[in-house]
């Protein structure tokens, strides 16, 4: 598989561009603030078509270029439900500093022309790859992961911002939820096998296996009180 990911924007937000190989088609990932030109450069680099844009949840640092690359390119944008919203009105997923820090408190954006919804254990067959849908929420309420590959040649996931190299998504915003995170993180994060790649939202590449000993949030997910996450993202 071939994995180009950099970051975006003021808030570092990770985007990758997924495909088997070059020369062939792809799926882009949380294209976030400014990253409609590193994208095309990508693509053109390695001779990629992209089929489809998914977003791992909907605030703007992982969606704000989505509408020009999805139209830009034909193609539709997949998203779960629950954040949908938050494609034509990125405010709602910010909190009131947020918003008053970035761009004056006016944000506007728009959904592209075609947006599909994703839902919990969906299998989406795109540019020869297969990928479930895993809903994770507490970050936001439309969280999603997505999960790639097979025993044989190697397992990812792209977390978004459900779980960082050394933490976790911060809860505290509009749509978040921390006993909601905690539910997905025993579910859907430790029920993953220890080699499984994992492509954060923010941050370095790490695996869930170095996760599950030295992530503090992993590790008191069985004890009272687990720490607070340090601020990522929004």
């Amino acid at each position: 598989m071939l994995v180009i990911g950099f970051p975006t924007g003021a808030l570092q937000a990770n985007c990758f561009v997924l495909a088997t190989g070059a020369g062939g088609p792809c799926v882009v990932v949380d294209p976030g603030q400014d990253a409609a030109e590193p994208v095309t450069e990508a693509l053109r680099e390695h001779r990629l078509s992209p089929v489809a844009v998914l977003l791992t949840h909907g605030h703007f640092d992982h969606t704000f270029s989505v509408a020009p690359v999805c139209d830009g390119n034909d193609v539709p944008a997949w998203i779960h439900p629950d954040d949908r919203e938050m494609l034509s009105d990125p405010l709602k997923g910010m909190s009131a500093q947020s918003r008053a820090a970035f761009f004056g408190g006016k944000l506007e954006m728009r959904e592209p022309r075609e947006v599909r919804e994703l839902a919990d254990g969906a299998e989406l067959d795109l540019a020869g790859l297969r990928l479930t849908v895993d809903h994770t929420p507490g970050h936001t309420g439309g969280s999603v992961m997505f999960r790639a590959g097979t025993e044989e040649g190697g397992r990812l996931v792209l977390s978004g911002d459900t779980l960082f190299a050394g933490s976790i998504g911060r809860t505290d915003l509009p749509g978040g939820d921390h006993r909601e995170m905690l539910t997905s993180l025993r579910t859907k994060v430790l029920t993953l096998a220890d080699d499984t790649v994992v492509l954060p939202g923010h941050g370095p590449t790490t695996t869930i296996g170095r996760e599950r000993v030295s992530n503090p949030f992993l590790l008191e997910l069985g004890s009272p009180g687990a720490p607070d996450a340090p601020h990522r993202g929004l």
